[in-house]
C-alpha cells in the first residue's frame, strides 16, 4: 500500500479528485484560495483595528485555515516520509537551459542551491531576490484578487471571466520570468 501512495499519481486520478472537491466547495457556497487565508490570519491577529479591509467575520473561514494546515502537514509528510529521494524529474531540455545560465545539480534537489543555499540567503543579492520575489507574489495576489490556486482552480470552476484573465496573466508572467528575467538575473 505504501508503494502505491509513494508513486506519482496520474492526471486521471488526481484530476477527478480535484473536480470532486471543487464541486463540493461550489455546492456548499465556499471559495477556495490560499491567499485568502492571509487576510483571515491578519484579521485574527487584530489588523481590523488598522484597516477596514480586515474587518470581517473570520470564523466563517475556519474551514479554509484547516485546508492550509492540511496542505502544510501533507507537504511535510510527503516530503519527509513518502519520497525516496529529493530528485525532481525535469526534462533534459530544461536541465540543459538551467545549466547554461549557471545552475548546477538541476533535478537533484527540490530547491536550487543558487537561490536557496544558506550562503545565498545571507548575501544581499540573494536576499533581494527572495524578498523582492515574495513581495511581488504577495502584491500580485492582492492586485489580482487572489492567488494562482484560487483563480485557476476555484475561479475557473465557477466560470469567472476575471479568473480567466488572471490565469492568462499568470502564464504570461511565468513565461516572461522564465525566458526574459531569469537569464538576466542569473
Amino acid at each position: 500500500m505504501l508503494e502505491f501512495i509513494k508513486q506519482p499519481w496520474p492526471w486521471y486520478v488526481a484530476g477527478p479528485i480535484i473536480s470532486l472537491v471543487m464541486f463540493l466547495l461550489i455546492y456548499f457556497g465556499k471559495n477556495f484560495g490560499m491567499s485568502a487565508n492571509l487576510r483571515t490570519m491578519c484579521s485574527i491577529a487584530g489588523a481590523g483595528t488598522v484597516s477596514d479591509f480586515f474587518k470581517f467575520d473570520w470564523k466563517g473561514q475556519r474551514w479554509n485555515l484547516m485546508f492550509v494546515l492540511g496542505a502544510i502537514t501533507g507537504g511535510f509528510i510527503g516530503g519527509h516520509w513518502l519520497t525516496d529521494s529529493y530528485a525532481v524529474d525535469i526534462s533534459a531540455a530544461t536541465v540543459a537551459s538551467l545549466e547554461n545560465i549557471g545552475f548546477s545539480n538541476v533535478g537533484d534537489t527540490y530547491l536550487p542551491n543558487e537561490i536557496f543555499s544558506m550562503s545565498n540567503l545571507s548575501s544581499l543579492p540573494g536576499l533581494l531576490i527572495l524578498v523582492g520575489g515574495g513581495f511581488l507574489v504577495g502584491f500580485g495576489a492582492r492586485w489580482a484578487g487572489g492567488c494562482t490556486s484560487g483563480h485557476a482552480i476555484s475561479g475557473l470552476s465557477d466560470l469567472q471571466i476575471p479568473s480567466l484573465i488572471a490565469v492568462v496573466g499568470f502564464f504570461i508572467g511565468g513565461l516572461a520570468m522564465t525566458y526574459l528575467f531569469i537569464p538576466i538575473i542569473f
